[in-house]
């Protein structure tokens, strides 16, 4: 997802939840679909590296203070401090560049639809990984359908002529495999520990790793920014990225995988929305039927809709 955090390996538990849990989780697709314009807003004043390094610093700092206000317990010992940094990389550091390199080539809708495979490649390398997360057939065809929606939206000749546009839509579908690869990690080796502490963590060791290649690439971060690029920044790390983490375990607990997975679904139309309203952006039918069938794969995936079941005698 576009804030870093995965959903659980498994997106099958639906539970029924109440009309606040519903507000949060539509709070939280709005949330979410705002920051691709807030990406591509920043981008015009601040290169890539240097805008991820804002957006994990600032949203890293504000959840320590959290942690400080709560009084939660911080881990000291070497295993999950290197678990929290791969964490970083592979949730934070990677994707993040990822996407908002793509952004500078790709509309910023676009974008968040490629965004919203993440599921997809989730269910596939936990199959590879957990025994209790094998391909059912509802899986298989959910991810099919899903995978056939991306191939829509970007068209088939993305994977045949490497131009600035295709490359910038396979940066961005990396970027979703980083997010798969990150959740199977955090499930491995972050158990037990909690959210506000891993998140803050990963975003420290995302911050710790991204600031030398940051200043060696692009050199040391100017402060001199306009008002728009600053309140960009400020909404993809304090709003998107560290209020985003707290509300996302509050609709968790709530509503549980499965329905948490609709915000997947609410990201892009918001995405879409926004970057017509204020960056005179326009998708092609392609991208929109695309999306469409990207719905449907991610709606089967966690259960919304079955195809030709038949109840058990």
């Amino acid at each position: 997802l576009s804030g870093g955090m995965t959903h659980p390996s498994t997106p099958t538990d639906q539970i029924s939840f109440s009309s606040r849990a519903w507000a949060d989780l539509g709070l939280l697709g709005l949330i979410w679909g705002g920051v691709f314009l807030a990406t591509r807003l920043a981008l015009d004043e601040v290169p890539v590296l240097t805008l991820v390094l804002h957006r994990v610093f600032w949203a890293a700092l504000a959840l320590w203070i959290w942690v400080a206000i709560k009084g939660l317990s911080v881990p000291r010992d070497l295993r999950t401090l290197g678990a929290l940094l791969t964490m970083g990389f592979l949730n934070n550091a990677l994707p993040f560049a990822l996407l908002a390199w793509g952004q500078l080539t790709i509309e910023s809708g676009l974008t968040a639809i490629l965004n919203a495979t993440t599921a997809l490649f989730g269910v596939l390398v936990a199959a590879v990984v957990f025994r209790d997360e094998r391909l059912t057939r509802a899986k298989v065809l959910g991810v099919l359908v899903g995978l056939a929606g991306v191939v829509v939206a970007i068209g088939p000749a993305a994977v045949l002529q490497l131009d600035p546009r295709s490359l910038a839509q396979l940066a961005v579908l990396a970027g979703t495999v980083s997010y798969a690869l990150a959740s199977t990690w955090g499930r491995l080796t972050l158990t037990g520990l909690s959210p506000e502490v891993a998140a803050a963590g990963m975003l420290t060791g995302a911050t710790l790793l991204l600031a030398p290649v940051a200043l060696w690439v692009d050199g040391v971060p100017s402060l001199d920014l306009s008002l728009t690029t600053w309140s960009a920044i400020g909404y993809a790390a304090l709003v998107a990225t560290a209020g985003a983490y707290l509300l996302y375990y509050r609709v968790l607990a709530a509503a549980g995988a499965g329905n948490l997975m609709i915000v997947t679904l609410v990201i892009p139309p918001v995405a879409i929305v926004l970057g017509a309203l204020v960056l005179g952006e326009t998708l092609t039918a392609e991208s929109l039927v695309g999306f469409a069938l990207l719905a449907v794969g991610l709606l089967t995936l966690n259960g919304t809709l079955s195809w030709g079941r038949r109840s058990a005698r």
